[in-house]
Parts: structure tokens; sequence; C-alpha cells
């Protein structure tokens, strides 16, 4: 974990506590080539020692194929998935779409080319437009059509894509409100377009802004982040506070973690937090 994680953490902890909700952790683990030995147990590990308490037990998504299969399964009986032969390479030729991804441009979309063997599967966008009234970013609305495309749910490589991945299991764990970074900000009409499908509620959305460096860089493994270090944790968790717009006291800097917590869940404002997608946390 490092900083960016830690405001996503933070923000969704608080919104879920002060609505005397239950706050879920969840491994989302489903690429395991790019997975790191130890990262999920470390991830557990960083959030105990910043005070978070989970409940119930945490899902981990390389257990939960057979439920992404059934989905996948049912969609396909629907006819809202098709076989695509498509490589990236060839996809990646596309011109762009709003959410600056190649939209796919239909080439499978009626049956596979002569000589060509399927590869991954996607869903059929049609003609969808979803709005939805995000509680940070307010009303966003998308037209998958020509900002996406047919999006993929089963990779070439087998697995299983997010979106599918997250529609399913948001529903099976009886989530009513998902709070994250607004790096997913762009993902959430697709999500949207497959609850509608497979006949899910739809959760409410917060999307928080998204930690930057002084390059815009969101903070990650792949920016050089620093990783989260316990002795910092009364420090970080103010900072978080910050960050989200809660205006912690200045002596609450020095305080220990539980008298942190406390004053952030009598203080929980959703309204407070910043109308922005992100926020700089070095802006010098």
């Amino acid at each position: 974990m490092h900083f960016g994680s830690l405001v996503a953490a933070v923000g969704s902890y608080l919104d879920a506590r002060a609505n005397a909700g239950a706050w879920l952790v969840r491994i989302e683990d489903l690429d395991p080539p790019r997975e790191a030995d130890g990262a999920a147990d470390a991830i557990l590990d960083t959030l105990q020692a910043y005070g978070f308490e989970w409940d119930g037990v945490v899902m981990r998504q390389s257990s939960r194929a057979p439920a992404y299969a059934a989905a996948l399964e049912r969609l396909a009986r629907d006819g809202a998935v098709f076989p695509c032969a498509c490589t990236r390479r060839e996809i990646a030729d596309s011109s762009l779409g709003a959410v600056s991804e190649p939209v796919y441009p239909g080439t499978c979309r009626n049956g596979l080319p002569p000589g060509r063997a399927p590869r991954a599967i996607r869903a059929r966008v049609g003609n969808a437009v979803i709005a939805f009234e995000d509680r940070v970013q307010g009303r966003i609305e998308q037209n998958l059509a020509t900002d996406v495309g047919d999006f993929i749910l089963r990779r070439a490589d087998g697995l299983f894509a997010y979106q599918l991945a997250v529609v399913v299991d948001d529903f099976e764990q009886g989530i009513t409100d998902v709070v994250r970074g607004a790096d997913l900000l762009a993902s959430t009409p697709r999500q949207i377009l497959l609850q509608r499908l497979l006949g899910y509620s739809t959760p409410r959305y917060a999307h928080l802004p998204v930690a930057v460096n002084r390059d815009g860089q969101k903070l990650s493994k792949q920016t050089l982040a620093a990783p989260l270090l316990v002795e910092d944790a009364p420090a970080q968790l103010w900072e978080a506070l910050r960050f989200l717009g809660q205006a912690p006291l200045e002596d609450l800097k020095g305080s220990g973690i539980p008298t942190l917590w406390a004053w952030a869940l009598a203080n929980w404002r959703m309204l407070k937090v910043p109308r922005l997608e992100s926020v700089c946390t070095d802006p010098r």
C-alpha cells in the first residue's frame, strides 16, 4: 500500500462506519502473472497496523472463477456477449474514445472473420448510454458504443476481466455503496451495463480524487510511490484526512491512531471531499 491506496481505504472506511455500515475487504487478485508473492498478506497487515477493522471474511477473487463463469454463461444465453479473434495490437490501431482507450471497432461482433479462431469474449454494448449520479464527481454520462466499444469479459489467456468480476462480487456481497478512486470512474458505466444485463441492482458510487505526483501521474508502484510504513501511521492518516478535505486539527498530528480514528468518525463529511478527479500530493 502507498498513500494513494490509503486515501481510498480511509474514505470508504469512514463513509461505511459513519453510516453504520459494514466495511468489506476484497483482494482483487485476478492476474496471477502480475502478482508479487506475499503482496495480499502485506496489504492486510498494513490495514490492521493502521487501525482498519473489516467485517466478515476477506474475499479473494482468485477463488471466484466458478461464479464468474456462471455469470458469463448467463450473458451468453441471452446473446449479450460474443467471441472475438482480435489481438491487442489490432485493437490498438483503433481510434481513441472519450476515456482515452482504443474503441473496439466491432470486427467480430457479427461473427468471426474467416480462418480466425476465438480468443476473448466481449460484451455487446449496443447503443447503451449510461448515466449515473456520483456522490463526489456529480453526473457522469458515457456512450459506451463511441467511448469504449464492446469490452472484454474473458481475456485471451482465459482469465476473467475485472469489469465482470467486480460486478458479480458486488452483487453477491450485497454491496450498497462503492467508494473508490476516480481512476475507476470511466469503468463504472461498463459495470452498470453488466448489472442491468444480469438483473443486478446498482450500488451508489462515490469516486474520490486520486493522489497524483507533480507530473500528474497517479501514485502507484509504477510511479515509484513510497510504501506505507507502520511507524508513520498517525502522520499518514492525518494527511489522508487532509487530502479528503476533512480539515483535521493540527494537534491531531501527534496523537495516536485510536484518537485519530475517533475524530475522523465523528467529523466525516462526504460533502467536504474535493470535487476533483485528482489532487497533487506535492504541489511545489
